[in-house]
């Protein structure tokens, strides 16, 4: 299922920097009037000025009646959403965290997704057509050893996509998933999980190829985006021999410790 993207409305959580702010210029390249969202409303409204009808709204995706709130806001002023990226993502706790780390993480990777399925799904489904793009990670396929909290609540973000997918796909709406290993943002370079592990893992890249990947995606209907087209093999040679598998992790995590 494709979407035009064309005259459409889309809306970009985490909105304000990195990947989310490559989103949604290359949405607004690509024809879409766009609404940038961020809890920062400051860096939402600047990266929306640089866009041709853009929006900034400050938003606590976390928080349902609020993100409510935004898709009515949105559909009134701009018009019916017809791309939805629920892109927004934070990297707390090292090793297994703190229940802190695991509370934010959970309402980030988890819950977000789900606030905003429930607020924007239902007019896409009764619309017939619409895209919903779930930002995960390679880490919710395969693994961020350096932290427990990410890696656990990435691998839901995977599963509520599949679900979503499941779900709304018969109901004329693409979901899609992304998953990028290394990508050069503020949350790599300067948050807990750092870019030691990011890059003993392969290539760091570019957060406008990422937005190039998913629009890419959105117009040919494909489920699982990967940015690091390897990421599908380390994922086969996962589930074809598990053990294997973690002995190289294991490996993997000893040469980082060294490094």
């Amino acid at each position: 299922m494709s979407v035009e993207l064309a005259g459409n409305v889309a809306v970009v959580t985490g909105g304000g920097s990195g990947i989310g702010a490559a989103l949604a210029a290359r949405l607004a390249a690509a024809g879409a009037a766009v609404a940038v969202v961020d809890l920062d409303a400051g860096k939402a409204e600047a990266v929306a000025a640089t866009l041709p009808g853009g929006a900034g709204f400050g938003v606590d995706v976390t928080d349902p009646v609020a993100v409510t709130a935004l898709v009515e806001r949105v559909s009134q002023e701009m018009g019916p959403i017809g791309v939805y990226c629920s892109n927004a993502g934070i990297g707390a706790g090292q090793g297994l965290g703190e229940d802190e780390d695991w509370e934010r993480s959970w309402a980030v990777h988890g819950m977000a997704h789900i606030h905003a399925a429930r607020a924007v799904l239902p007019g896409m489904a009764e619309r017939g057509s619409g895209a919903f793009v779930v930002t995960a990670s390679a880490a919710g396929l395969l693994a961020m050893m350096q932290s427990a909290p990410y890696t656990v609540t990435k691998h839901a973000s995977v599963a509520i996509a599949e679900w979503l997918s499941i779900t709304y796909g018969g109901d004329g709406v693409n979901v899609l998933c992304l998953c990028p290993q290394g990508v050069r943002t503020p949350m790599v370079s300067a948050s807990v999980l750092g870019e030691t592990e990011v890059a003993a893992s392969g290539e760091i890249i570019e957060p406008a190829k990422v937005a190039d990947d998913v629009v890419a995606a959105i117009v040919s209907g494909t489920f699982l985006i990967l940015p690091h087209p390897e990421v599908h093999e380390y994922e086969k040679g996962k589930v074809a021999d598990r053990d294997r598998w973690l002995a190289v992790m294991r490996k993997l995590r000893a040469r980082i410790a060294a490094s």
